[in-house]
């Protein structure tokens, strides 16, 4: 069978290639563009400079091994989008494994995924607030260990903390990780797990060498899914850290506001190249189009 593409699949590609183009890939060149370009505090001016990039990174090599405010802040980014991808991914996991190899039915295990995807669908800032009233100092957990005598003073690292933007990361990007795992896991023939039991294989060696290498392909989809956002999220950071937390994204976010919009670009390109870049890693361990 030839497999060469025609006319016909070109045409039928076309549309989503013009999409595709306008809304990504122009943006994306604007932003590159303009972050070569010169500012003040009154005006933009079309150039090619490097000072943006250089301002970037200004004094941090100096101070090594030391960390400067841009490595810390990359490196406190890169802290949660590790902590949100293992969570993410080990809740993922079991969520999945549970609808398709517990769930009997497959009427309940739509009802479940349905139960399991409908919350996502509220806009992420209400769902973030939702937490405030739980997580405060006067709030419920609180107020319930009090209580119940488990502490003699509100716990303050509930909210406004490390603790409080993980909690709600996790909480906001699961279903990122769920879904792809479980298109991956639906696919897995039950007669392999069967044969591996038969060998004498343990669940624990059933879930290695099995479950975990057919799922890759969902495991790396999900990941990336997660990496992406997390990477470059600043409302989470703003709201659950209560703008005490840095983050790559809430310094592009300041520089938008105070007008620095080519340094934000240069900042918006160095965290588009990190981010390629643990995508790229991701695609070398496991070939994803296997899930495509």
């Amino acid at each position: 069978m030839n497999d060469t593409p025609t006319k016909a699949s070109y045409w039928q590609a076309a549309p989503m290639a013009v999409i595709f183009a306008l809304f990504f890939v122009v943006p994306l060149v604007v932003i590159v563009v303009v972050s070569f370009w010169s500012y003040n505090q009154y005006s933009i001016t079309p150039a090619f400079i490097l000072s943006n990039y250089t301002d970037i990174f200004h004094g941090c090599f100096a101070q090594l091994p030391g960390l400067c405010t841009t490595f810390a802040t990359y490196l406190q980014t890169l802290i949660f989008c590790a902590e949100v991808w293992a969570l993410t991914l080990v809740i993922g996991f079991a969520i999945a494994y549970f609808l398709v190899f517990e769930v009997r039915s497959q009427t309940m295990q739509i009802v479940l995924a349905l139960v399991c995807t409908i919350p996502f669908w509220t806009s992420n800032v209400i769902r973030m607030i939702s937490w405030i009233p739980l997580l405060g100092r006067n709030g419920l957990v609180n107020q319930m260990l009090l209580s119940l005598g488990i502490v003699h003073k509100p716990l303050e690292w509930l909210l406004y903390s490390h603790f409080s933007v993980l909690l709600a990361f996790v909480h906001l990007n699961t279903v990122f990780m769920i879904v792809p795992i479980l298109n991956s896991m639906a696919r897995i023939d039950r007669s392999l797990i069967e044969a591996a039991h038969d060998s004498g294989a343990s669940g624990w060696q059933t879930l290695w060498n099995v479950l975990v290498p057919l799922s890759k392909p969902g495991i790396a989809i999900g990941s990336i899914f997660v990496i992406t956002i997390v990477m470059g999220d600043y409302i989470t950071i703003g709201i659950m850290g209560g703008q005490q937390i840095a983050s790559v994204g809430k310094v592009i976010q300041v520089q938008t506001n105070f007008l620095q919009f080519p340094l934000a670009a240069a900042n918006a390109v160095v965290l588009l190249a990190c981010v390629l870049g643990l995508i790229w890693a991701l695609t070398r361990l496991v070939d994803i189009r296997k899930e495509l």
